[in-house]
């Protein structure tokens, strides 16, 4: 598929919306998701140098968290096409953002969620004329394509910075680079970005990336051995890399991308380690025709992470990680606490705290929630909090309010 062409197609449609307002007066959804989402109690600790005192807790809230421009935007545009098209079905190709109460809030406005049935997402009960709201972290080329030729009106929520990604492999397509994405390959940004790619091979983290490094760098010593190493990176990486990849043929020029919310730092350092590479293997003079790289690192993703930084160096007890569990970027704020070896406990809302001095997260790497009493240790304590792009002040405001409840010796069920 020409994804160039096609997308040109797409943004002359008369039945697809990417700016807000929809290309006429804005829907007034500003003030129902400020009244839904924004937290007085959140703008006081904002307004007192982000921390607070109450009682035995002091409160250090991170300087960047919780809903950025792009996942504003995304929440806007969905409320706005619920009432520019009040007549018509609605649906969402996926979660709008990884935030159960946002979700929950668009279904209770009658919007419906695609289901992934087997792994697979279901459009059977889409029909023409039916409304589809594309996520932030957007879609495939072919699911695109898919709701354009059933002639659906496409509303795409897609965050720029995503969409830079994507022009940037769609650049390394057209000079026939493969594009080296460090992402998670499950996860529906890097789905939708290696659709727009030409060949690509995804990394999941520096280890991964080191592997394929010196897989360039080691082609064996004999065919037997080259064939059992191809092999052996071939399963490695199953289900990771385009159709009819051979690392053989297609490592010999690479670009590299990335999935927004991965860590920043681990980014840089996969791209300077095969900047490093290909300088190696074929010489200075020769680097430009064999790698290729792009700063596609998220603003805000990078704003929040280097924010954890700078909270992790306070003086606290403990650290809270507020966002969904499906989200990419609160996993990565939760990896920097652990790597500074302060407790940190993962949880996707206010629900999850209580009854009582309880509270169901979820440890880094787990499957599996796991349920902790006496979380909060007696005396005064130091509390650490941040959330991930997709969460809102409103679910960070109720977390803390139930800190200060357990700490208070008051009652403190379930929200």
């Amino acid at each position: 598929m020409d994804t160039r062409a096609f997308k040109r197609a797409l943004n002359h449609s008369e039945n697809y919306y990417r700016k807000q307002g929809f290309g006429r007066k804005k829907e007034d959804a500003a003030g129902q998701i400020r009244a839904e989402y924004q937290s007085n109690l959140i703008q006081k600790i904002r307004d007192h140098e982000n921390q607070l005192v109450e009682g035995d807790v002091t409160i250090h809230l991170a300087e960047s968290f919780g809903f950025c421009w792009g996942v504003e935007r995304a929440v806007a545009m969905a409320y706005e096409a619920r009432a520019h098209f009040p007549g018509q079905k609605l649906w969402i190709t996926n979660e709008i953002i990884h935030n159960p109460e946002v979700n929950e809030q668009l279904k209770a406005m009658d919007v419906h969620f695609i289901e992934v049935v087997e792994g697979q997402k279901d459009f059977s009960g889409v029909n023409r004329g039916d409304v589809v709201i594309l996520p932030a972290f957007g879609a495939s080329v072919q699911e695109m394509k898919l709701l354009h030729d059933e002639g659906c009106s496409i509303v795409d929520t897609t965050c720029p910075w995503v969409s830079k990604v994507w022009n940037t492999v769609e650049r390394h397509k057209k000079r026939d680079f493969t594009s080296i994405i460090h992402g998670k390959y499950k996860h529906e940004e890097t789905v939708a970005t290696s659709s727009f790619a030409g060949t690509y091979l995804i990394v999941l983290n520096l280890e991964e990336a080191e592997y394929v490094a010196n897989y360039i760098l080691d082609s064996g010593d004999s065919p037997e051995e080259q064939l059992r190493r191809r092999d052996e990176f071939l399963a490695k990486f199953a289900n990771a890399y385009s159709d009819g990849f051979d690392p053989d043929k297609d490592l010999l020029t690479v670009g590299i991308a990335n999935q927004t919310t991965m860590l920043k730092g681990e980014t840089e350092q996969i791209g300077k380690l095969f900047e490093r590479t290909m300088l190696k293997k074929y010489g200075p003079l020769a680097l430009n025709e064999h790698f290729h790289s792009f700063n596609t690192i998220c603003d805000a993703t990078q704003e929040r992470q280097d924010a954890m930084y700078s909270l992790v160096d306070a003086d606290i007890d403990l650290m809270v990680v507020i966002g969904g569990f499906n989200s990419s970027n609160t996993t990565h704020l939760q990896e920097i606490a652990v790597e500074y070896n302060i407790p940190s406990f993962h949880i996707d809302s206010a629900v999850r705290v209580g009854p009582g001095n309880r509270i169901e997260h979820k440890p880094l790497h787990s499957k599996a929630l796991v349920t902790e009493s006496d979380w909060l240790p007696a005396g005064k304590i130091s509390v650490g909090v941040t959330s991930g792009a997709s969460t809102p002040d409103k679910s960070v405001q109720e977390v803390i309010e139930k800190i200060f409840a357990i700490k208070a010796g008051k009652p403190v069920g379930v929200v």
